[in-house]
């Protein structure tokens, strides 16, 4: 039997590293976690009377402190207050971290993935964590939309470009 087109033979597991050293840029979630969680219900049991349908107002923040050259843990911080006419419904705060390990790699991807492709992995977790806790606060889960933090987070870099120029452009020039 021929080895050709064997994908064991094709990956080249047998090169040799340059000294045994793994070189090969990597990233990925270590393990993650609920730093905090609130569940207010202020009104309960009368919000659960409430027929006029909420406002439900989303915040999130995304934190991130080095633990090692190699380990990072990322907070994805979620606030959401629901109000309706007669007052506060409930009122979730979450901070979902995930230890981020990242090895060989740019600082400008190293950025990147902690402000970008980590919130995004971390988000299904910390949306499944407070449907519950809504759940349980005894309203009907709450399911927040996917966040594209990739878009948001490119946004904020070409942002923070265009202000960089601004500064440097003479006065009354833009």
């Amino acid at each position: 039997m021929s080895d050709e087109g064997n994908i064991i033979t094709d990956l080249n597991l047998d090169a040799p590293q340059p000294n045994g050293a793994d070189t090969l840029p990597t990233a990925g979630i270590i393990s993650q976690y609920v730093k905090d969680l609130s569940v207010e219900n202020p009104n309960a049991p009368d919000s659960f009377n409430w027929q006029d349908p909420p406002q439900i107002d989303v915040q999130f923040n995304i934190g991130a402190r080095e633990l090692s050259e190699e380990v990072s843990e990322v907070e994805l911080k979620i606030s959401i207050n629901s109000k309706a006419q007669a007052g506060t419904a409930f009122i979730v705060e979450l901070s979902y971290c995930g230890l981020i390990g990242m090895r060989n790699l740019d600082e400008q991807n190293k950025h990147g993935f902690t402000y970008a492709g980590a919130p995004t992995l971390l988000f299904p977790f910390a949306r499944r964590v407070i449907s519950d806790a809504v759940r349980d606060a005894g309203f009907p889960p709450l399911l927040l939309e996917p966040i594209d933090f990739n878009g948001i987070y490119m946004q904020q870099i070409a942002a923070q470009a265009g202000q960089e120029e601004a500064g440097d452009a003479p006065v009354g020039e833009a």
